[in-house]
């Protein structure tokens, strides 16, 4: 303290600058806390405009320095001139001798293994002694020691070259325990410490030197590795605040890295960042290309999408589609397609954990879209997307009633798209459809004269054309099994009436030169005798065995029995958990397996499909056409034979006159197969 001798009473005004109380103020009572709260953090008072960078040694000096900076205040008369110079020799010379510059680092590595973790513990404990009440102070303290001693060249400010938790991926086992320790204990006031570190680095920013800001960036991600939730607590604000220095990329490329961190740590966190901060800005140039980047990385890191599953709805998606799949956006073709390669993760995260009750909200947006002039890409996807909805959500087709006379055109691609899949469809949603296209048919005949339009009237066709699918069937293989069978016994029964018997027929004599009814005979005769034999030897022995076999196997099968009702159980609960978990790994697995194909194979798909196109259009509709041209020809024969009336008489004729001329063409053949094997012996 300085003395005051000769002086009681008296006071004077010592104004900043003054170099011969700089010695003498260093009396100022370290209690006083009056303006503590308000004050920057002693790491920051310890940084002198930053050219060159320099930094007490002790927090003390910071403090003294501060206590400069007030205007005007009170302190004791400095003491004797005699006892003047030797208080003020050593003050310099220890000011001098704690003032430190530091290195400049090759690289951040290097700079993390030269940090003196001692010297770091020693100013936040003097801090915390200084400030016991302040913990604000503690942290800024530890983020400006950190920004101050980590001087390493700063390539850009995503970092997007880097792992996801770089720089604080660099960090020591030891510094951590100091960062998370002090982090832990000062909870309740980490929000407003993470916006200090980020209006921080844009202050930083601003000046010309260039500074690096490691230091502040590990302190945000070491906050949000805990506590992601901080990040999204003030988007709206942070919003602002990237549209106000929109045409400064660097500062709206740290603020997005900033709140990006928190998506690394929880998903949620990550798709509720991105929503409301990059999609925002996603048609701006300069932050396009990482506001994608950062949406592929956060996608690829959480592969459980489960859990950002009710962040995204109707409103955030649709304008995504957009992005995806309009062309000549906002967006570069590179970006469209980097952006369309997570399209169906966000559709998965879009649909949520219950798409059977969420469906139907989509669907007028989907539909909305669906012009007939909008690119095939997203025409295929909307179709698809609509097909979706009606299959999963029963409430779509609802939803599709009521708005099929305002969108028309659209509802006339999509009945086109379910006419040509039809097959596909599962039989759940034919069923449902009925009663739809029936309602729309019933609308079609309403509107038809009142409004004359070329989409009612394909609409209408459809709808027709829908019906007769769902009232035919596939291929009637039973009802063809069932006319050979009555063929082939008419056949017979004729045979049999013309020749009087079966054994005078014709059939009865070819199976007799065939040596077919011989074989069979005989056959018959073997198979009474041992029938006889078996069943004589089961009269007398089964009752011996089922004694025994009850005997014996009694026991087992109870234990058995028992053995399987317990492995029932357990099948079924693990059956319940596999189940489970394949409806939760399957949309993953398709995903994984869409992100991964190759392109040629899509490419190989599509020249496949055209190819089936090809076929279809120049060999099968032809062909189609030439066997309905041909089976009209015959009809047409046939009503010519009947003299222009097609009648059963006349049909009956027909049958009679081609089985006539089938069995002389049998016998033909038979005749001269056996004149011909003849032959072949007779040259043997």
């Amino acid at each position: 303290m300085a003395s005051n001798n000769g002086s009681v009473g008296k006071w004077e005004v010592v104004k900043k600058g003054k170099k011969n109380n700089s010695s003498s103020g260093g009396g100022k009572n370290p209690t006083d806390k009056k303006s503590g709260g308000g004050r920057k953090a002693l790491g920051e008072s310890n940084q002198p405009a930053r050219m060159p960078l320099k930094m007490s040694e002790t927090l003390y000096d910071g403090f003294e320095k501060m206590g400069k900076k007030q205007n005007k205040e009170q302190v004791p008369p400095p003491a004797e001139p005699q006892n003047k110079k030797p208080s003020s020799k050593p003050s310099k010379k220890s000011h001098s001798s704690n003032t430190v510059t530091p290195a400049t680092h090759k690289t951040l590595e290097e700079a993390f293994k030269a940090l003196d973790v001692g010297d770091l513990k020693q100013q936040l404990a003097r801090s915390q002694t200084l400030f016991p009440e302040n913990p604000s102070v503690w942290v800024k303290d530890l983020a400006g020691y950190l920004n101050l001693n980590l001087t390493a060249p700063e390539t850009e400010p995503t970092l997007s070259s880097y792992a996801h938790d770089y720089p604080y991926c660099l960090i020591g086992k030891e510094l951590k325990g100091v960062i998370k320790g002090l982090i832990g204990r000062c909870s309740d006031i980490l929000p407003d410490f993470f916006d200090h570190c980020v209006y921080t680095m844009l202050r930083e920013l601003d000046r010309q030197s260039g500074e690096p800001l490691h230091g502040y960036r590990v302190c945000i991600q070491a906050v949000l590795q805990d506590k992601p939730r901080i990040a999204t607590q003030n988007l709206p604000e942070y919003l602002e605040l990237l549209r106000s220095v929109q045409n400064r990329p660097v500062k709206c490329l740290t603020i997005m890295w900033a709140l990006g961190q928190a998506g690394f740590y929880d998903l949620s966190q990550g798709l509720r960042v991105w929503l409301g901060i990059m999609l925002p800005v996603l048609g701006v140039k300069s932050l396009s290309s990482y506001a994608i980047a950062y949406l592929e990385r956060l996608l690829l890191l959480h592969a459980n999408l489960t859990k950002g599953f009710g962040i995204m709805g109707p409103k955030e998606f649709f304008p995504l589609l957009d992005f995806a799949f309009m062309p000549k956006n906002a967006l570069s073709s590179s970006l469209q397609e980097q952006l369309r390669r997570q399209y169906p993760r966000l559709k998965v995260l879009a649909f949520g954990a219950k798409p059977e009750s969420t469906l139907h909200t989509y669907l007028p947006s989907f539909l909305s879209r669906a012009t007939p002039h909008c690119p095939d890409d997203m025409k295929r996807e909307l179709l698809h997307s609509m097909t979706e909805c009606l299959c999963v959500d029963v409430q779509s087709l609802g939803v599709w009633r009521q708005l099929y006379i305002k969108h028309l055109p659209q509802s006339s691609l999509l009945l086109d798209h379910l006419l040509k899949s039809w097959r596909n469809l599962p039989p759940k949603l034919r069923k449902n459809l009925e009663e739809t296209v029936q309602s729309f048919r019933v609308t079609n005949e309403e509107m038809r004269d009142t409004v004359e339009s070329q989409d009612l009237q394909e609409c209408n066709n459809l709808c027709q054309n829908l019906q007769v699918k769902m009232r035919g069937h596939g291929f009637p293989w039973s009802k063809l099994l069932m006319v050979l069978l009555v063929f082939v016994a008419g056949f017979i029964a004729h045979d049999v009436r013309s020749h009087g018997s079966f054994t005078d027929s014709t059939a009865a004599r070819y199976l007799r030169n065939s040596g077919v009814t011989a074989v069979s005979q005989q056959a018959w005769s073997k198979i009474t005798v041992y029938s006889k034999q078996g069943f004589s030897w089961m009269e007398t022995n089964t009752p011996h065995y089922y004694s025994e076999c009850v005997r014996v196997l009694g026991p087992l099968m109870e234990q058995g029995l028992e053995k399987a009702k317990t492995a029932a159980i357990f099948i079924s609960e693990n059956t319940t958990q596999f189940i489970l978990w394949v409806k939760e790994k399957t949309p993953l697995v398709i995903e994984w397996v869409n992100t991964n194909t190759p392109d040629s194979v899509f490419q190989v798909l599509a020249y496949l499909k055209e190819l089936l196109i090809l076929l279809h259009q120049n060999y099968i509709l032809p062909a189609l056409a030439y066997m309905s041209e041909l089976l009209q020809r015959a009809w047409t024969n046939l009503q010519d034979s009947c003299n222009g009336e097609v009648s059963v008489s006349c049909l009956q004729g027909h049958a009679l006159s081609f089985t006539n001329s089938t069995w002389q063409l049998l016998q033909h053949t038979t005749s001269a197969i056996k004149t011909w094997a003849q032959e072949l012996l007779t040259r043997a």
